[in-house]
């Protein structure tokens, strides 16, 4: 045990000793005075609460420092070491350990995606039998985002999320346009999975963060809180007000943005991307793989220049990395947003320059602003206000949304009601490519619990409602709502369904309709046991398990029934049939009412 001890406090002592070397060296470089002064203005212009940046330049790290607060409210600042979330800086991580296997012969990236996962199932034929590995790791299978799936219904099983993918319709052919897909980064780490016997997370932690020494680097928001380092994520809310997020558990997602690291670690990630895969002399990432990634494998947009920055142009894609030309020099970069942070990794191959900026600022441009000043420093290039060109222009957009949305007219018919009372709303409405809602009634209003949150459902017309986020402790903010839910009724006039835009470019999704069983008691059940009688064919209902009522029919199979309301069940596996036994004024059940698609039929109670 003391021989653990030891070796943890060495460690230790190494890291503080590398750090004062980056501090060190942080103070000594001229290329970065001045620095601290346009920093602060970042920190206050964007209301941003902190970040971090670390600059490598060949074989260093020039350059390692944090500013503003890792946690607002306790004022403790952010050091090179501090943890932020990185999001989708996370897809190289996955994408080179698939080109770590197709170096070490056990995959190849252009074969069919479902000879490595066979039970993966896409929307049609044509997909199943052509989409490869490397249409994956460039974004070029024709499906689009559907993040609603993962980010609304967030799973724990990459299995289950391996079977959503079936139900995703393209909007594309097969290598005919770029679209971003975080599934296909999940599918990567599935591979993975299923070639080394091992999850995702151990690959990653084997292949890479153990030989690049990363070893404050995580998969876990929860393991990430844990550290005595860590941010906490924030958003701005009405412009000005710095406001804590809770961290999102992505979960089975992980491949596509779940690593958690601080600017020291990957200081080291972008040191062996500059390096061609080599890290401290040693090859950790294969250098065949290194060009295949860092090259043009789709084309995103032409990009041409605008006036501003006539210098800054082209977009292409290679294996996890945005590719563009900025100012003349070949920049590789690939940016991360989760709840509450906000990131950029960057690489200048051809120059043997890397830049990290981590944030904790919801969806923010301040990774960008940091990472363009410092890029124009270590590229000797002319002096260009980034900080003030890219605050007009997110200025700008802010006040053209807010004037297109208080210029818009609504279509929303006046007066209108819904077609039932709110309680027939009431159910579990389930779509096989996502997952499960349940809408309740809560005193005069209906709400939709999800997975990952909770909707207060708003009445637009008829029977469309407007979803508006529900947080603890703090009012509904009725600026900010979703995507309509338009509910359908069946032929017999019961509310069915409900469908929802949430993919641009497919049709409205279903959510399907199912009552949420109620729990009664076996003397309450009891009551309904015994024979019916309709038109000379006995039914009988009886009692199994003392929790579970079935029915029998001749020449039928046994049908389990549950509870939906009092007196009101539904059979078990059949959509549109029910049960509703009427009962006398003594309260003892004299009928039975079979309610079915083609019509409803009354059985008499044998006495």
């Amino acid at each position: 045990m003391r021989k653990i001890v030891l070796a943890i406090a060495f460690i230790a002592f190494c890291i503080c000793v590398n750090a004062q070397k980056r501090t060190a060296q942080t103070s000594a470089d001229k290329r970065f005075d001045g620095l601290d002064t346009a920093f602060a203005r970042v920190l206050k212009d964007w209301h941003a609460a902190g970040f971090a940046v670390a600059v490598v330049e060949k074989n260093k790290v020039v350059y390692a420092k944090g500013f503003g607060y890792r946690d607002v409210d306790k004022k403790l600042p952010v050091t090179p070491n501090t943890l932020f979330a990185i999001g989708s800086c996370t897809k190289a991580f996955t994408a080179s350990v698939l080109g770590m296997l197709q170096d070490e012969g056990k995959i190849d990236i252009d074969n069919p995606v479902r000879t490595y996962i066979p039970e993966l199932k896409f929307y049609n034929d044509n997909m199943n039998d052509n989409i490869k590995v490397r249409d994956l790791m460039c974004h070029r299978t024709g499906l689009p985002r559907y993040d609603y799936s993962w980010y609304y219904f967030v799973s724990h099983s990459r299995d289950s999320l391996v079977q959503r993918i079936k139900y995703m319709e393209p909007t594309a052919g097969i290598r005919e346009k770029w679209q971003y897909n975080n599934f296909m980064f999940m599918l990567q780490g599935v591979i993975a999975e299923k070639i080394t016997g091992k999850p995702w997370e151990e690959n990653v932690r084997e292949r890479i963060l153990q030989p690049l020494g990363m070893v404050h680097t995580n998969f876990s928001v929860d393991t990430m809180a844990a550290n005595a380092d860590a941010s906490v994520g924030y958003d701005v809310k009405k412009d000005s007000i710095i406001h804590k997020r809770d961290y999102y558990h992505i979960d089975a997602m992980g491949p596509a943005g779940s690593i958690n690291s601080c600017v020291n670690d990957m200081a080291n990630w972008v040191m062996t991307w500059i390096n061609v895969g080599k890290f401290n002399g040693k090859q950790v990432i294969p250098a065949g793989y290194v060009p295949q990634a860092m090259g043009s494998q789709m084309v995103i947009d032409g990009s041409l220049p605008v006036k501003e920055v006539p210098d800054v142009n082209f977009s292409n894609y290679g294996f996890a990395w945005f590719l563009a030309s900025y100012r003349s020099h070949y920049r590789v970069e690939h940016g991360g947003n989760i709840d509450g942070f906000a990131a950029s990794t960057c690489l200048f191959p051809s120059d043997s320059i890397g830049i990290v900026v981590l944030s904790n600022q919801n969806g923010s441009a301040v990774p960008s602003v940091i990472r363009n000043l410092i890029a124009d420093k270590m590229l000797g290039l002319k002096y260009f206000d980034w900080e003030t060109y890219l605050k007009k222009r997110a200025d700008s957009a802010q006040a053209a949304a807010k004037k297109i949305d208080s210029s818009k007219i609504s279509n929303r018919k006046l007066n209108t009601t819904p077609s039932h009372p709110l309680k027939d709303y009431e159910g579990i409405y389930s779509y096989e490519g996502a997952g499960s809602i349940e809408i309740t009634l809560k005193n005069d209003s209906l709400f939709a619990v999800y997975p990952n949150g909770k909707w207060w459902l708003g009445h637009y017309n008829y029977d469309v409602f407007t979803p508006y986020d529900v947080n603890e402790n703090e009012p509904i903010d009725t600026a900010d709502k979703g995507t309509p839910l338009q509910f359908n009724m069946s032929t017999d006039g019961d509310i069915e369904s409900f469908s929802a835009e949430l993919e641009p470019g497919v049709k409205p999704l279903v959510f399907a309709k199912a009552s949420k069983p109620k729990q009664v008691s076996k003397d309450s059940l009891l009551k309904y046991v015994g024979e019916y009688e309709l038109g000379g064919t006995i039914g009988k209902i009886y009692l199994k398990n003392d929790n579970t009522l079935y029915m029998s029919v001749p020449g039928q199979p046994e049908y389990e029934l549950f509870a939906t309301d009092k007196d009101k069940f539904e059979i078990k596996g059949l959509k549109g049939f029910k049960i509703q036994f009427n009962l006398d004024d003594k309260g003892e059940v004299t009928e039975l009412m079979a309610i079915q698609p083609n019509g409803t039929f009354k059985a008499q109670r044998k006495k």
